[in-house]
């Protein structure tokens, strides 16, 4: 059986057809699977675990906890999407929370994973902004707002966020190689799988002498995909896009 990882799903109600191939994803190759990473970035955002009540996002984790339950073992790793996800959010979605970065064994290979925001170290602007919105006091003082409040600010910074990137060269939007560099020298390991940048991709890499490889894994705006591991290596897999 392979270990399978996905990451930026951005799941919503305003994209059922990616809503519904996550649903078959979770019935179909994630039941077979010995355990799925989530690397962040699962939903569009993730206004505070006080929004489960939202009917979209207790589908989500219904479906998640079924998968648990079925015997799959399932980790979430937060992206910059839902990073305010925690242990109400994680219970209920049957899985366990993971540190940003984390280190596992896959089939032998001790195996870095990150969401991917970290390494795109050429954008002083946004890692500021993550410093800030990841701090203690930010979150407590967020979190302390009412949640129509929160996701009006969402929305918010969402649309900043956007129109920022149209003026952003795209190079600094994408990893520091210097950045990538480190964290695989810092861990001592030689497979790095992310997401976040939405460039799907198998990257290879010498460092010190050791052959080292990167995993980029797939957004699901206009299809869906995941990173397939086992003893055999990796496998990049995505689907054709999604139709009614």
């Amino acid at each position: 059986m392979a270990t399978l990882f996905i990451s930026d799903l951005h799941l919503c109600p305003s994209r059922p057809l990616i809503g519904r191939l996550f649903l078959d994803f979770l019935d179909g190759p994630a039941r077979g699977a010995e355990a799925l990473y989530i690397l962040g970035d699962l939903f569009e955002y993730w206004a505070g675990d006080d929004d489960l009540g939202d009917a979209f996002n207790a589908g989500v984790c219904a479906s998640l906890q079924k998968l648990s339950a079925s015997g799959v073992p399932t980790y979430f790793m937060a992206g910059n999407r839902d990073f305010l996800a925690g242990e109400t959010f994680a219970r209920a979605a049957g899985l366990k929370l993971l540190p940003d970065p984390a280190l596992i064994e896959v089939a032998g290979t001790t195996t870095l994973l990150m969401h991917g925001d970290t390494l795109c170290t050429d954008d002083g602007a946004y890692q500021a902004f993550r410093s800030e919105v990841r701090s203690p006091e930010w979150r407590q003082a967020f979190l302390a707002l009412p949640l129509a409040q929160r996701k009006a600010q969402i929305e918010a910074l969402r649309r900043e966020s956007e129109a920022q990137k149209r003026i952003k060269p795209m190079e600094i939007m994408d990893v520091n190689p210097v950045a990538v560099l480190q964290a695989l020298t810092f861990h001592r390991c030689t497979r790095l799988i992310h997401g976040h940048t939405h460039r799907p991709a198998h990257h290879r890499l010498e460092i010190d002498g050791r052959t080292c490889e990167r995993w980029v894994l797939p957004d699901w705006y206009e299809k869906g995909g995941h990173l397939a591991c086992d003893a055999a290596g990796c496998r990049l897999l995505e689907w054709p896009a999604a139709t009614a």
